[in-house]
């Protein structure tokens, strides 16, 4: 090995600090391309609702449609993560994902808009999420050095959290003023500003080592190595499952606004921020949650405040009632991003490099492959019974998915641990090196309320 190689594997591990470019232009990209995503997360079922006269179960399997891609790539999408540069395959992601958002105003400006062209919109820009969320959790980890690690994703989830905030009413603003399409030609601009962000990182170089294993067996590594720890197994199901009923109800929010409370574009962007604003708060308290209660602690404390308080939502109602939805949304924001900035950095951490991709490419697969089911629930739900019938029954699920965490190992330690046991049948499999050692939560993409990752 060089002596430039040498110096650049030794970056790496060491990592850099949370005032460094290369973390300030990934922080300024992500911060920007998240106030996108938030608009879009209001303004796509606007345009479906008020352009092209959507049903709710039609714009729920919108929702549904985005996240649709975690099923079919999302396996492989790990693999494939872990052999290319993760800042490459993160610029290409948000060129496609701006030629898409494009498409929608030229589009309808062409009167040629419909709902077919805005399906293969969000199942087009849910596939470049897919690999765009798995590289984003491998690249942080090359830029910060494990102790900063913990400040630098609450930085990130509490800036996308800020994000939901002004996004939802920055889109209801756009709607009012212009049409709710020209709301996404703005998040289309966001993602320029994102890719040309990354453009500008340079990160440390890393030795690549060659692979002779073929992509079957470097996706069925990272499935064993979830499937065979009890920590990561756990998240993975209770990620599942509560997601299943967090996107159930998010799917048809905006229709339970703007159909049974009566609200206009702009008092549906105002609710939905207000609803977000406890997503900022949470990624602020995490780190000092995990520190003086314990990572393990904090997480359970967090999913027991946060999914319980589904419940107020479907209590709201015209005029003083908004306040339920307000309160459900704020508890739900601060507990499930609190957790997420906890989980996202303890498994940075926890997780061996070489494998990390993977690693978080099966737990999505989990995690994200129950929201387009979780949508198309929400959306019969609404279309069978009633909008607000469809979100009591959501709610209920999200309460009960506690049950799952209160059953597992994490309730009796104080800290989730620092590295895997060592099982003897597991030392050949570990000693695989034929993975690349070069190291996101949009829990995503993220949408108005904040999804487990």
């Amino acid at each position: 090995m060089t002596a430039a190689v040498r110096h650049g594997a030794q970056a790496v591990h060491d990592g850099g600090r949370i005032g460094q470019r290369a973390f300030r232009l990934l922080w300024a990209g992500q911060a920007t391309s998240n106030l996108g995503t938030s608009v879009t997360s209001v303004a796509l079922p606007l345009v479906a609702i008020t352009m092209l006269d959507a049903s709710a179960f039609q714009v729920a399997a919108l929702s549904a449609a985005t996240w649709v891609p975690w099923l079919l790539i999302g396996l492989p999408a790990g693999a494939w993560v872990d052999r290319l540069p993760p800042r490459a395959l993160m610029m290409c992601c948000d060129a496609v994902s701006l030629v898409l958002y494009l498409s929608v105003p030229l589009a309808a400006l062409a009167g040629a808009l419909s709902t077919v062209h805005l399906f293969a919109v969000a199942f087009g820009t849910g596939t470049a999420s897919v690999f765009f969320k798995t590289a984003y959790q491998v690249l942080l980890p090359s830029l910060l050095r494990p102790a900063d690690l913990p400040a630098g994703n609450a930085r990130l989830q509490g800036t996308e959290a800020i994000t939901q905030v002004g996004g939802p009413g920055l889109a209801g603003l756009i709607a009012g003023a212009f049409g709710a399409v020209w709301a996404l030609l703005f998040d289309a601009g966001t993602f320029l500003v994102s890719g040309l962000c990354l453009l500008a990182i340079r990160p440390p170089a890393v030795a690549r080592k060659p692979r002779s294993a073929p992509l079957r067996q470097q996706v069925a590594d990272g499935i064993r190595f979830v499937g065979r720890d009890p920590y990561l197994r756990v998240f993975a199901v209770y990620g599942a499952a509560s997601n299943l009923g967090l996107v159930a109800y998010q799917s048809i929010l905006v229709v339970f606004l703007v159909h049974d409370i009566g609200l206009g574009s702009v008092a549906v962007g105002a609710v939905v921020a207000a609803m977000s604003a406890g997503g900022a708060l949470g990624a602020f308290v995490a780190p000092a949650l995990g520190r003086r209660l314990g990572t393990a602690r904090a997480t359970l404390l967090c999913q027991l405040v946060a999914m319980p308080a589904a419940l107020l939502i479907p209590l709201t109602g015209p005029g003083p009632r908004l306040a339920a939805a307000v309160a459900g949304g704020v508890l739900i924001g601060t507990g499930v991003v609190a957790g997420n900035v906890i989980k996202a950095s303890w498994r940075q951490t926890y997780t061996p490099r070489q494998l990390l991709g993977r690693v978080v490419a099966s737990m999505h697969l989990l995690n994200f492959g129950t929201m387009p089911l979780g949508a198309l629930i929400g959306g019969a739900l609404a279309s069978w019974l009633s909008v607000r019938a469809a979100i009591w029954c959501a709610a209920a699920w999200l309460a009960l998915t506690c049950v799952l965490l209160l059953a597992s190992p994490i309730r009796a330690h104080r800290d989730l641990p620092s590295k895997p046991a060592e099982k003897p049948e597991e030392k050949p499999e570990a000693q695989d090196t034929n993975s690349s050692a070069t190291n996101v939560d949009h829990d995503g993409a993220v949408t108005v309320l904040r999804r487990r990752s």
